[in-house]
């Protein structure tokens, strides 16, 4: 049965999301449809960290590189459709006629199905995450070292994507990409066509994710975060259950990488890039690494300052120094993230109707319209 607490993040979460929905309809401007559009990829790859940051304790700062691969698996995809004159002879990329490629790879050619490029951008980073996580987890590292893993592991795919450049592009990456088709249907990356695919995609995301956090594996995930051992001594599988919820996020970045290839229209190697992964991290913890609608709202809104602030005159050059006071700020006064706010004016408000009732009980009136007595005084008389 459905607690109180649930239904109301299960409304809160709706409304969110609705009114997520509902935006394009406020904005006319194409170019400022996509920049928002890019604000909620960025918000999904945000509330996937918080799934497994803040519900199991896993820090992952290679986040990225879940997000990285999925974005190369549509990049791929879509470079297979371009038009002739982005392609070399019998329909090479460009960049591999450069590097002097005469055959497309064979890993290469799946991805003129669609379908099948869409399940590899999630199945991928799925795969890739589940075989680091046995090691990790199987191993029982835990803390700081898995941070430090995963870190490695994201700088070691980086450089592979960079180094393989008659593969991937190199430092340039996979760029004068087609646009997707699915259904009939075009995806211009400054059509509200885009902007309802990614608002969707990042619905469903957040009420599965909502869904783990609230079932028996999601309560054994926050007790392995706050007592590993004990969760141990009574039987479960602490490492199955942390790759369970590992592999979860990493599926979710996944689908959130392909988003932005399609938003972006190419894909490069900083989408696997220490610097977007570390703000990743950032975003999560500013907006409540322990709420997912706050990692979420926390991406939106950090990363809508940082825009704004870049673009403006006034902090075109201190605009860093900015954005570093204020994580600085919210770690010291709100360390729970900005999402602590919300649980504590609402336990403010609950304190203040709590006095309120006791004031009144004593002259609570009756049926009869006159006030009860105490009854001890009653009693006593």
């Amino acid at each position: 049965m459905m607690t109180n607490k649930t239904l109301t993040q299960v409304i809160l979460y709706g409304v969110v999301c609705l009114a997520i929905l509902l935006l394009p309809t406020l904005i006319n401007d194409d170019f400022l449809l996509n920049r928002v559009a890019r604000y909620l990829v960025l918000a999904m790859v945000s509330m996937a960290l918080a799934l497994s940051w803040g519900y199991a304790g896993i820090l992952n700062l290679g986040q990225a590189m879940s997000f990285g691969l999925g974005s190369y698996c549509m990049a791929m995809a879509l470079k297979l459709r371009t038009i002739p004159v982005h392609t070399g002879s019998e329909g090479l990329p460009d960049f591999m006629v450069w590097n002097n490629v005469e055959k497309l790879p064979w890993f290469w050619e799946p991805f003129y199905s669609m379908p099948f490029a869409i399940l590899a951008g999630i199945l991928i980073p799925v795969i890739v995450s589940a075989i680091l996580a046995w090691f990790m987890f199987r191993g029982r590292v835990t803390g700081v070292y898995v941070a430090i893993i995963t870190l490695a592991t994201l700088v070691v795919v980086n450089l592979v994507i960079i180094d393989q450049q008659w593969a991937t592009g190199g430092f340039n990456g996979i760029t004068d990409l087609a646009q997707l088709e699915l259904f009939g249907i075009t995806f211009d990356a400054y059509s509200a066509t885009t902007y309802y695919l990614i608002a969707i995609c990042l619905t469903v995301c957040l009420f599965l994710a909502l869904a783990v956090t609230k079932s028996k594996a999601g309560l054994i995930l926050q007790a392995i975060r706050d007592q590993e051992a004990r969760v141990r001594f009574f039987g479960y599988d602490v490492a199955l259950f942390k790759t369970m919820v590992f592999c979860i996020s990493a599926g979710i970045a996944g689908l959130a990488g392909m988003l932005y290839t399609i938003v972006m229209e190419f894909a490069s190697p900083t989408f696997l890039g220490v610097q977007l992964s570390l703000s990743i991290v950032v975003w999560c913890a500013v907006g409540g690494r322990q709420s997912l609608v706050g990692a979420l709202l926390g991406a939106i809104l950090v990363a809508g300052v940082q825009g704004a602030l870049s673009e403006s005159e006034v902090f075109l050059d201190t605009w860093t120094l900015v954005m570093g006071a204020l994580f600085v700020l919210v770690v010291l006064f709100l360390p729970n993230g900005l999402a602590s706010l919300g649980e504590k004016v609402a336990e403010k408000i609950g304190q203040m109707r709590g006095t309120a009732s006791q004031t009144a009980a004593p002259g609570k009136p009756v049926a009869g319209g006159k006030p009860l007595r105490n009854t001890k005084l009653v009693e006593g008389q």
